[in-house]
């Protein structure tokens, strides 16, 4: 059960704290029996027992905060796989089996990724169908228990500002919202045309409380990107690093950057400062535990 007498994300932040994130849960639920093109959320109810030991291992590395199993927990994402009618169901479990791996006093966010389409005039997703998904998500995760939520892996700032405005109409949780950067040859943009420096403004602007970038890139990648947001805002800021991106060795998806390699791009973010250091795709419980032994100055016992 969620303790409401322990300190919450924005409570922590403030005294300098820096919070640490888990690592990926696609690849982490792939190796534990999710099919390919399987639907992962399905695992909330289907197989609560391996989402509840994935949340434990990563706090048991060291994680403040664990994501919930939900990146592709709304209507209309779930409406491929026939569970458009389970937001509700679906999105609670997933706090729970979360909570259930949590120690006292840590935190769990709801994850909400990307409707997986446009929103008009560009996709046939319409503004209020968007916003009527999304607050339906969030609500549930606030329902279930939630910390807070992050908007994440966002392309578009359409579709990014329209989560933000639901979770602050439609929840009290504390919101961050993350954006996904491709380098190219005059710098660094999402595959819309947003920079690093404009995607802190217009999400701040928006109202979250968190802001900052996950997924994409690697751990010297993500220290460039954090450098560009860091150098137009003092407010908190958020960084979800890839181990590196990803070959295919028999089969199967590898990534280069071992624990390691890692922990010393985590030293550069937490000295800029980033706020909240956590894994993305690629990234497992031993690269959180570097992480947090790297910014934290302790070991952890695994």
């Amino acid at each position: 059960m969620k303790n409401s007498a322990s300190p919450g994300i924005l409570d922590r932040l403030s005294t300098g704290e820096i919070l640490v994130f888990d690592g990926a849960t696609g690849s982490y639920l792939q190796e534990h029996g999710l099919e390919p093109g399987g639907c992962p959320e399905l695992l909330n109810s289907e197989r609560p027992e391996v989402v509840q030991e994935m949340a434990a291992q990563y706090f048991a590395a060291g994680s403040d905060m664990v994501l919930t199993n939900t990146f592709g927990g709304n209507r209309i994402g779930l409406a491929r796989y026939g569970a458009d009618d389970r937001v509700r169901e679906l999105n609670i479990k997933a706090v729970q089996n979360a909570r259930a791996g949590a120690p006292d006093g840590e935190l769990v966010v709801g994850s909400v990724g990307p409707l997986g389409g446009l929103l008009e005039p560009l996709g046939d997703i319409s503004e209020d169908a968007a916003y009527d998904a999304l607050a339906e998500q969030m609500s549930a995760l606030e329902e279930g228990g939630a910390d807070g939520v992050i908007i994440e892996t966002q392309i578009a700032l359409e579709e990014a500002i329209l989560g933000i405005r639901a979770a602050k109409d439609n929840t009290k949780l504390t919101v961050m919202s993350t954006m996904v950067f491709d380098k190219g040859p005059r710098g660094y943009f999402t595959m819309m045309g947003v920079t690093p420096e404009q995607a802190v403004e217009a999400l701040q602007a928006e109202g979250a409380d968190v802001v900052g970038t996950n997924c994409g890139n690697g751990i010297e990648r993500m220290v460039e990107i954090a450098e560009k947001m860091r150098a137009v805002t003092d407010k908190y800021l958020v960084v979800q690093s890839n181990a590196g991106m990803p070959t295919l060795v028999k089969g199967e998806n590898c990534y280069p950057e071992s624990p390691e390699f890692m922990a010393e791009g985590y030293r550069k973010l937490a000295d800029l400062p980033i706020n909240i250091l956590g894994g993305c795709c690629g990234t497992t419980a031993a690269h959180i535990k570097a992480l947090v032994d790297a910014v934290k100055g302790e070991a952890v016992a695994m």
